[in-house]
């Protein structure tokens, strides 16, 4: 079962939207609404998100991203379709079983860091677990493993205003996470951040996701993040999801003319992994004492495989050998040719 699960999902905003979207059916032309002076912010969306995935909805300013998230963890009600978490239906929960599952269920972390000024590091991380209703000592407790978890110990006596954004920004991951939610929604986490300090957190958002294997949903705005991090990939248009895939085949296999626009100039080394290029074992063949993972992107290990002059092993999460690459089909990617549509796990 999956853990979201959007079927149909429109928001249109006006004070005709329900009446309009009945009468239209299917067919929403949001010019039309528009005209008669409705916003359409998201329209039909449908989709599903597996246990531990990342899903990143992408897309620009207005494209509808934010609103689908905001409808799905219910901050925005819905116009029409159904939305499911765990199975259960989100928008025929009344308040007090909604809270319930926001406390319980859900972990949020938007662009403005939204931390309280006059609390240190180690209080803001406990805020929501006393809510909860958790003893002061335990929460005081459990955040101070979470400081340990996003890299602040040392620093969980510092008031907000003594921490760079970056830091500002890794307490309120770690205050998202401290009530241990099962799905995390994040609107744009990292965008005030300056570019160096954003690789810093994508790379330690990819480490914690690592560690938590938390179900994610993801809205960015920027294409290269949406590549670095995803699993796969929805990107939005005029609150359309004009294709939701696996970062390599979105690059590979744009479906529409917006996407291949968005991928045009992205190297496939950047969303190709070692597996989709691999060849299969030869008993025959000496290898290289080096050996890559399967879900390795060609970018991160190219320069080491183009250093060896024997075939380097492919191996699983289990460490077993599944397969080799060849320099050849490294250069075949970096340097020319048509790379195959990525494997299917």
């Amino acid at each position: 079962m999956p853990v979201i699960k959007c079927d149909s999902v429109y928001k249109i905003f006006g004070t005709n939207a329900k009446k309009m979207l009945e009468n239209a059916g299917d067919r929403v032309d949001a010019k039309v609404f528009q005209e008669a002076g409705c916003i359409v912010g998201v329209n039909n969306a449908s989709f599903e998100v597996s246990k531990g995935e990342m899903l990143v909805v992408m897309g620009l300013s207005g494209s509808g991203k934010s609103t689908l998230l905001r409808c799905i963890s219910r901050l925005t009600d819905a116009t029409a379709g159904k939305i499911f978490i765990d199975g259960e239906d989100l928008l025929s929960l009344n308040e007090k079983k909604l809270i319930e599952i926001r406390r319980n269920k859900m972990g949020m972390v938007f662009q403005s860091f939204a931390l309280l000024p006059h609390k240190t590091v180690l209080e803001n991380i406990a805020f929501p677990l006393q809510i909860k209703g958790l003893k002061t000592q335990d929460s005081i407790n459990k955040s101070m493993e979470m400081v340990e978890l996003v890299g602040l110990k040392g620093r969980e006596n510092y008031f907000p205003r003594e921490l760079s954004g970056g830091q500002q920004q890794r307490v309120g991951i770690a205050r998202s996470l401290a009530v241990e939610p099962d799905i995390w929604f994040l609107d744009e986490p990292f965008s005030a951040l300056d570019p160096l300090i954003r690789k810093e957190m994508q790379d330690e958002f990819l480490r914690l996701q690592g560690v938590l294997n938390k179900t994610i949903l993801f809205v960015t705005h920027d294409f290269d993040e949406a590549l670095r991090l995803a699993d796969r990939i929805a990107i939005m248009k005029d609150g359309i999801i004009e294709q939701l895939d696996t970062p390599a085949n979105i690059v590979l296999n744009p479906a529409t003319e917006y996407v291949r626009k968005f991928t045009e100039e992205v190297p496939r080394e950047k969303v190709l992994k070692i597996e989709s290029v691999m060849d299969p074992i030869n008993e025959l063949e000496q290898l290289s004492d080096l050996k890559v993972s399967k879900d390795a992107l060609i970018e991160t290990v190219a320069e080491k495989i183009l250093n060896q002059e024997k075939p380097v092993a492919v191996i699983d999460s289990n460490n077993k050998t599944i397969g080799v690459i060849h320099t050849s089909k490294v250069i075949h990617v970096l340097f020319g040719g048509k790379a195959g549509k990525e494997k299917k796990s």
